[in-house]
């Protein structure tokens, strides 16, 4: 490994170290992190490769760096939620109900649309990829498969389906909020592997291009996610 390779690894070591750190709660809002010359000590890695680190959380929105204030952290509405590390360190610490309800709120939002774009859209053998991933769905449920992987692969293949950019961009985001949101579904309603006939009822309307019918089998598999969430907030208050 040359040099340069391995000042890249370390930055990125760094930048998933204190990320981590920072969405757990470690450092709190407001609250400044060790400075450049400490984490260069702390973590035995130069300079460059530090400031490279800290400039790689600025720009994720997790912390603000600035002369005579240091390195501090900042408001979570300031974190770029669509940036799959950022997502990825706050599921892997304690997500709460609050934030696995407003994840499914906004897959409300997108997959329903993204159906219907891959319904209108026909191309067939992006349509065939989320047939696929439906049989892999279907022998998961014989304990064939991973349950989770299969259902992960239909979801990001509709997006796919729709041939627009913006939806792709999103494979990411919606894969890493998925393997959490997924096994915490499954668990509430006492089931390993998600529900085959809800899932084939959206890819036949995808597949026959009834953009009505994929606009609504993919509201009525989200909403039915969303409410027992819900459910769920509402027995932690009562």
């Amino acid at each position: 490994m040359d040099r340069e390779q391995s000042g890249r690894n370390l930055t990125q070591q760094l930048v998933h170290t204190l990320g981590a750190a920072i969405a757990s709660g470690r450092y709190r809002v407001g609250e400044g992190l060790p400075s450049e010359a400490h984490l260069c000590e702390e973590f035995g890695i130069s300079r460059s490769a530090t400031r490279e680190a800290i400039k790689m959380l600025t720009a994720k929105g997790l912390i603000s760096s600035r002369p005579r204030q240091g390195i501090r952290v900042q408001p979570r509405e300031t974190w770029n939620m669509f940036d799959p590390d950022v997502l990825g360190w706050i599921l892997r610490g304690q997500p709460t109900l609050e934030m696995l309800k407003e994840f499914l709120q906004l897959r409300v939002a997108i997959e329903q649309e993204a159906a219907a774009l891959a319904a209108e859209d026909q191309d067939k053998p992006k349509i065939a990829a989320i047939g696929a991933a439906l049989r892999r769905m279907k022998e998961a449920e014989e304990g064939l498969g991973d349950p989770v992987e299969a259902d992960i692969a239909f979801h990001i293949n509709i997006l796919k389906a729709t041939n627009n950019p913006f939806y792709m961009q999103l494979s990411s985001f919606i894969e890493t909020a998925l393997r959490v949101s997924i096994r915490f579904t499954n668990r509430i309603k006492g089931v390993e592997t998600a529900s085959y006939k809800n899932h084939k009822r959206l890819y036949d309307a995808i597949d026959q291009g009834n953009v009505r019918a994929a606009r609504k089998a993919s509201d009525t598999m989200q909403i039915e996610a969303l409410e027992l969430i819900k459910s769920e907030l509402a027995n932690k208050v009562a």
